[in-house]
C-alpha cells in the first residue's frame, strides 16, 4: 500500500516525526530558516498532508501549488499565519493543538511578570559583572500582593495566569469580548478594556492575533496605563504597537515591560528595545518544555493521520470542512 505524500516545513520533535513516517512519505525542511513556497514547490505538488512547523504562510499562493492537499496541522495553539477561509474554500480541515500547552505558557507568562517586578535577571547580570559588593544599589522592584493584575484575553491561559497570581495574593480583573460564565469561580472580575489599562498594576496580554486584536495597543492605550505599570505580552507580537511601546518605556509613561513575543520578531540586534534598561525579551519560548514540544507536535501529527485517513481531526479549527 502506498504512503501518504507529506510535507513536513521544519523540524519537529522525534516521537512524532516516528509516528508519521511510519504511515507516511515525509520530506522535511531541515534549514534554520523557513521555506518560502517556490522552495517547496517541487514537493507541494504531490503532497497529500502538510505538518507546519514554522512561520510559513499558509495562503492561496501556497495552496495553490499543492492541488492534492487533503489536510494541514500545525503544532501551536495560534493560526494568524493561516489562511482559514482559503482552506475552507478547498475543503481542506485545518487543525491546531489548543489545550495541550495551557499550563507551560502560563508558567511562562507569569514567570515573565515575577521576574520584572523583582528584578531577577538585573540581579544576575550584576552578580555577574562582579557588582554584588557591600552596599551595592540594584534597583528595587515591587511587590506582587496587593496588587492588581489585568488579564487582555482570559481564555484557558489566561485563566492559569489567573490562578497563580491569585496565589501570589493579587487580585484579578479582565477583559475579553464578553464576561466569562465561570467568572465568579475564576474570582476574576470583569471590566471594560478602558478600566482594566488605568486599575491595573500589571497587564498581561494573552489575547488571539486577529485583525481586531492587531496594533490593540498603542499609543493612547500606553498614556492611560499607570507610570508604575508593568506591561506583559505573551500573545502576540503584532498585538502590540512597538514604536509605541519603546516610547512608553523611555517617556515613563509605564515602569516596565517584559515580552515572550515581540513585532518584529526575532528583533534585530540593533533594534532600540534592546538597549532600554527596563525591559524583559524572551525569544517566544512559551510552550519551550520538552513535555509540551512533544504533546503539541504528536497531537499534530494525530490531527494529520486522522485528515488523510478521512476521520475527524481532534482539533479542527474549520469544523465545517473536517471529515465526518
Amino acid at each position: 500500500m502506498d504512503k501518504y505524500k507529506v510535507i513536513i516545513t521544519g523540524r519537529i520533535m522525534p516521537p512524532a516525526l516516528a509516528a508519521l513516517q511510519e504511515q507516511c512519505e515525509v520530506q522535511q525542511w531541515n534549514q534554520a530558516v523557513a521555506p518560502q513556497v517556490s522552495q517547496l514547490a517541487e514537493w507541494l505538488k504531490d503532497a497529500e498532508g502538510l505538518f507546519v512547523s514554522t512561520n510559513i504562510a499558509v495562503n492561496e499562493e501556497l495552496l495553490a501549488a499543492a492541488p492534492k492537499l487533503r489536510v494541514i496541522a500545525q503544532s501551536a495553539v495560534g493560526y494568524d499565519n493561516i489562511d482559514i477561509q482559503a482552506c475552507t474554500n478547498r475543503k481542506i480541515p485545518f487543525g491546531n493543538t489548543p489545550g495541550v500547552l495551557v499550563e507551560t505558557t502560563a508558567d511562562l507568562a507569569f514567570g515573565l511578570l515575577l521576574t520584572a517586578a523583582r528584578r531577577i535577571h538585573e540581579g544576575w547580570d550584576w552578580v555577574r559583572a562582579g557588582k554584588w559588593q557591600p552596599g551595592f544599589q540594584l534597583p528595587l522592584g515591587v511587590d506582587l500582593f496587593g496588587k492588581t493584575l489585568g488579564v487582555v484575553g482570559m481564555g484557558a491561559i489566561g485563566a492559569a495566569v489567573a490562578r497563580r497570581a491569585q496565589a501570589s495574593g493579587m487580585k484579578v480583573i479582565y477583559n475579553n469580548r464578553r464576561p466569562r460564565p465561570d467568572q465568579a469561580a475564576l474570582n476574576a472580575e470583569y471590566c471594560s478594556f478602558e478600566n482594566l489599562l488605568t486599575e491595573s498594576d500589571f497587564i498581561v496580554v494573552l489575547t488571539p492575533l486577529t485583525p481586531e486584536s492587531r496594533g490593540m495597543f498603542g499609543a493612547k492605550e500606553f498614556a492611560r496605563m499607570k507610570t508604575t505599570a508593568y506591561f506583559i505580552n505573551a500573545a502576540r507580537g503584532a498585538v502590540v504597537d512597538t514604536q509605541a511601546l519603546y516610547t512608553a518605556l523611555i517617556e515613563g509613561q509605564i515602569a516596565y515591560a517584559a515580552l515572550d513575543v515581540t513585532d518584529p520578531e526575532p528583533l534585530p540586534a540593533d533594534h532600540p528595545l534592546i538597549k532600554l534598561p527596563n525591559i524583559l525579551i524572551a525569544p517566544h519560548i512559551g510552550s519551550a518544555t520538552t513535555e509540551t514540544r512533544n504533546r503539541m507536535a504528536l497531537l499534530a501529527a494525530e490531527n494529520l493521520l486522522l485528515g488523510l485517513a478521512g476521520k475527524p481531526l481532534i482539533t479542527c479549527v474549520n469544523p465545517e470542512v473536517n471529515y465526518r
